[in-house]
């Protein structure tokens, strides 16, 4: 009788052995622990379906007055997408210099820069959306300003990273020749590392046209706030127009600056 060769080394099958048993016992933990039961949802998933087929089929085609109301809504959420990722990547590069031990004339203030960063990044859009809710009011205000932070503490990760990748010959060449903080940064670190910069830049902006949905339906302005009027009103055929309109807003987005990421890429 043939024995059967294992393609997987044995230590290596153990591994992913023990990682999936861990995986499915902490499903298990969580799921007695949040008293969620994947056999009621699936029991009941059939009213969800009664309710899309009943409640939003089929899309309503609205109005010359509210479809143009619509369509100034997706204008004001991508300039507000626009525009606090672009404030962002400014401000988060002119940090990022300082948050970069290779690169910041205060290496050991670095760690405190990125730590700020970091604070900021790990709060969501929409808690800032909350936060700045309750003491400016609804408005574009609010979703520029939660969009503005949670952007920036986002870039000055990746422009961190970006610039902490570059070769440390290239900046001690500079340094050698008596070239200041600024000469380096300008002849050093922006040559190196422009396309990286733009390519995360896309990126957050790809985001951000997501985020600023759901940031506008908590007060932040936007078709998100559109959106969620409909909804509040049960007017579920018209709700479901704008969500397919913010779809294909996001598509185009996506398509456009994933273009530009791969040309930047080449």
């Amino acid at each position: 009788m043939k024995k059967s060769i294992s393609v997987m080394p044995p230590a290596e099958k153990k591994i992913y052995t023990i990682f999936f048993a861990v995986i499915v016992l902490l499903y298990i933990v969580c799921s007695i622990f949040t008293q969620f039961s994947p056999v009621a949802v699936f029991t009941n998933f059939d009213q969800f379906w009664i309710f899309l087929a009943e409640d939003f089929f089929p899309p309503q085609f609205p109005t010359d007055i509210r479809m143009r109301n619509i369509m100034d809504s997706v204008v004001v959420t991508i300039a507000m997408a626009l525009s606090s990722t672009t404030i962002a990547g400014i401000l988060a590069f002119f940090t990022a210099l300082f948050a970069s031990e290779l690169v910041s004339p205060f290496p050991k203030a670095a760690r405190f820069v990125r730590g700020f960063a970091t604070f900021l990044r790990n709060i969501p859009a929409l808690v800032w959306a909350f936060i700045l809710f309750s003491s400016l009011g609804i408005g574009t205000g609010v979703g520029f300003a939660a969009l503005l932070i949670t952007s920036f503490a986002f870039m000055v990760r990746a422009f961190t990273e970006t610039m902490e990748d570059i070769s440390v010959d290239c900046l001690e060449s500079l340094e050698a020749v008596g070239a200041g903080f600024w000469q380096r940064v300008a002849h050093g670190i922006i040559p190196s590392c422009i396309s990286g910069f733009l390519a995360w830049f896309l990126y957050c902006i790809e985001v951000n046209v997501r985020a600023s949905t759901i940031v506008g339906m908590v007060g932040g302005g936007g078709v998100g706030m559109v959106l969620f009027s409909y909804i509040k009103s049960f007017n579920y055929h018209m709700a479901f127009t704008i969500i397919l309109i913010i779809a294909a807003v996001v598509i185009i987005v996506d398509r456009i600056t994933g273009k530009i990421r791969k040309e930047l890429a080449l």
